[in-house]
């Protein structure tokens, strides 16, 4: 693929054939290359999440790992612009100088990228108290289907005709355009951090729990419940426990913690806790969401049960992630929450992706929306609609 007017060209990988972009317009290049020829791209990061979605059809990648590095950052704005291939790592310790984070913990390595963050919309616990990537992104530079580089949101402020593009492209997977560089809101870290665990005495424990837990004088920043078995797999013990995380200055620390004791015994979590459950899927998982109203999150908890699994839950979202083994049959979860629940996969074996997990209601809506900016089709091609 050539490289774009102006800028260096691309490098090409010759034993895969793919093209390892360095730099928007590379991106641009390669993109408008691939819609005359009609042919699909596989949009790559650093390939933490090639397994995750519906199966991708066979494509050249296009790898965007190289398009790395902080373009903007105004501390006083809290504001952070990074291009997409740039890690979540690297974006923390730039703004970690200034005191400020970037409130995003989806699950997976520190080496993950802030372009896969956001085009995935994958949130961790922290969602509780900040919101998803849809919160933290302001603004995108993206290379549509065509190969035009569009900005929206912050950096141009306005988005067009009152669609609120930032939001529509993340968590489009790809499928939209490439994203190649994004603008995020930072917060100031906060002066205390530490997390806590109260012990369950068993599922039936669920539901008051998390009863105490909502009604209770706490403002945790993450909230987070695990069944025994991913408590042990953590080295937490046997039993499920509810983590809570508190911030803040040093006085509201104190309030909290008194707070905390309404829940019953809480003890010290290791400091690793949330590093450890982030990372704590093996390779091969099949990994399952479920969600409904938060006040039903019980009823939710249960229908995740299933022998071999670990579940952990937000239960100020309703949601719970079930992590299977390989092996697991992942469809007896999707039997069990069929009209009980709303089930998202996130990893799951390809046949399950024809059945139970069959494109949703609104497919025709967003099959539209895709053609608009993808009209040849060759973005993560599959990805979105597996029978399209």
């Amino acid at each position: 693929m050539a490289g774009g007017a102006g800028g260096p060209r691309a490098r090409m990988t010759p034993a895969a054939q793919a093209v390892r972009a360095q730099t928007t317009q590379d991106v641009a290049a390669a993109v408008t290359e691939a819609a005359a020829r009609a042919t699909p791209l596989r949009i790559v990061g650093r390939g933490h999440w090639l397994d995750a979605g519906p199966p991708a059809r066979s494509a050249t990648p296009l790898a965007l790992d190289a398009l790395a590095g902080i373009v903007a950052y105004t501390p006083g704005d809290l504001t952070l612009t990074a291009r997409a291939g740039t890690t979540l790592a690297d974006v923390a310790a730039v703004a970690g100088e200034h005191g400020q984070w970037l409130a995003l913990d989806p699950f997976g390595t520190e080496d993950g990228t802030i372009g896969a963050t956001i085009a995935t919309a994958s949130a961790g616990p922290l969602a509780h108290a900040f919101g998803t990537p849809r919160d933290a992104a302001l603004g995108l530079e993206v290379v549509t289907g065509d190969g035009a580089v569009v900005r929206t949101g912050g950096r141009v402020v306005k988005n067009v005709a009152g669609f609120d593009l930032t939001r529509l492209f993340t968590g489009s997977w790809g499928t939209l355009g490439v994203i190649t560089e994004v603008t995020v809101r930072l917060r100031a870290r906060p002066e205390h951090d530490e997390t806590w665990l109260a012990p369950l005495a068993d599922d039936r424990a669920v539901d008051a729990a998390c009863r105490a837990a909502r009604t209770a004088a706490l403002a945790p920043i993450a909230l987070e419940l695990l069944d025994g078995p991913l408590a042990s797999a953590l080295g937490l013990g046997a039993r499920a426990v509810l983590l809570v995380r508190l911030a803040g200055a040093a006085a509201a620390m104190r309030a909290q913690r008194d707070a905390l004791r309404t829940l019953g015994a809480a003890a010290p979590a290791p400091d690793d806790i949330w590093h450890r459950l982030r990372t704590v899927e093996p390779p091969g998982s099949t990994v399952l969401r479920l969600s409904h109203l938060p006040d039903r999150i019980g009823e939710t908890w249960r229908a995740a049960s299933m022998p071999d699994a670990w579940r952990h839950a937000t239960p100020s979202r309703g949601i719970v992630r079930v992590i299977l083994p390989p092996a697991a049959d992942a469809e007896a979860i999707a039997r069990a929450a069929a009209g009980r629940c709303t089930l998202i996969a996130e990893r799951a074996p390809a046949p399950l992706w024809t059945g139970e997990l069959a494109p949703m209601p609104n497919e025709e809506l967003a099959a539209r929306v895709r053609a608009a900016f993808d009209p040849a089709g060759i973005l993560n091609a599959g990805l979105a609609a597996p029978d399209a």
